[in-house]
């Protein structure tokens, strides 16, 4: 897409000082501003950048003085960090603005769904599917039987979502994510073989939740996986039958929950974190990166470590832990001298 800085500045409302027809079509580092290109200066210490930048348009603030000569046309906003940011804003909707549906897709006869729908090429949308209104499913997406998607969501392109599936209104699944997978459920017998047990629960998502790529959210066995308003998943994150993740939780990429863990409001967990099956993790939990979680946490606690310590417990036993191999030398030193003394 191609803006003018004419559209720019009426867009965020600001005042152009420059060539008013200059085009743009990329944004870019100030930095890093080539020919064509849109950047911006909010932060003092790039300000050296801005007289060599190559940057078509540069967003400034009404407030800023140029000390020597400027090549890019500025736009001068109230706030450059916030104006970039409602430009981002704007420049997604228009990029995401799609209507319609392409050909070739499956749609049954029995799926109904509102007004301003899009959906994808090569999209399947199954049996007594409901989709609400302006919502977005882009191609090679499947949403199985029985699914049913709220108001404005947004299925990026290869998102699997299985039957039975409920996903509320403002939420962003995006590629690669599959949600409602048979949950992990395996019994053995005498010989130490495996047998299957049914998952016959779903999932609940509930609204303005996002799901990264390559997420997976198992159905439960009975009853539900829920994941509560406001969730941010990451990448990569496994999320096992029967969980329950409450409202506006984040969880970093490449985590692990086991079944039927219940994960309360307001976490922040980071990522390649492994958390055990059948544990109450409590309100504004804070979790560190790698940290293994084999025990119930209580509301407000930050931990660390594998297996989890208390956050500042651990920082105080790695002061130690680095200096293990002195201290071991240390001791073995003190057992000689006891010993020559003996």
């Amino acid at each position: 897409m191609i803006f003018t800085a004419t559209q720019i500045a009426g867009i965020l409302n600001g005042e152009i000082e420059g060539d008013e027809t200059v085009e743009v079509s990329k944004l870019a580092k100030i930095e890093e501003g080539t020919k064509g290109s849109l950047t911006f200066l909010s932060n003092p210490k790039y300000t050296q950048y801005i007289y060599s930048t190559d940057a078509s348009i540069t967003i400034v603030d009404k407030n800023f003085e140029a000390e020597s000569t400027i090549k890019t046309t500025l736009i001068r906003v109230d706030d450059a960090y916030k104006a970039f940011s409602q430009l981002l804003e704007y420049y997604n909707m228009v990029k995401m603005n799609k209507a319609g549906i392409e050909q070739p897709s499956f749609i049954s006869e029995t799926a109904s769904f509102g007004e301003n729908i899009y959906f994808g090429a090569f999209s399947y949308i199954g049996d007594n599917v409901k989709i609400g209104e302006n919502a977005k499913i882009f191609p090679n997406v499947y949403i199985g039987d029985n699914v049913t998607i709220g108001d404005n969501a947004i299925v990026f392109a290869g998102a699997k979502i299985y039957s039975e599936t409920i996903i509320g209104n403002n939420c962003v699944i995006h590629s690669g994510a599959i949600v409602g997978a048979d949950g992990f459920g395996f019994t053995p017998n005498e010989k130490g073989e495996y047998s299957k047990v049914p998952q016959t629960g779903n999932v609940i998502i509930e609204n303005n939740v996002d799901v990264g790529a390559g997420t997976t959210i198992d159905r439960a066995t009975l009853g539900s996986t829920i994941i509560r308003t406001g969730v941010k998943l990451d990448n990569q994150i496994q999320i096992a039958h029967n969980v329950e993740i409450g409202e506006h939780t984040a969880i970093a990429a490449q985590t692990g929950i086991a079944g039927s863990t219940k994960i309360g409001k307001h976490c922040l967990i980071g990522g390649q974190v492994g958390i055990a099956g059948h544990l109450v993790i409590g309100n504004n939990v804070k979790i560190q990166a790698q940290s293994g979680i084999g025990r119930n946490i209580k509301d407000g606690e930050a931990i660390q470590g594998s297996p989890a310590l208390g956050y500042s417990d651990f920082n105080k036993s790695y002061v130690h832990f680095k200096n293990l191999p002195k201290i071991v030398d240390r001791v073995y030193k003190l057992e000689k001298k006891i010993n020559n003394n003996e």
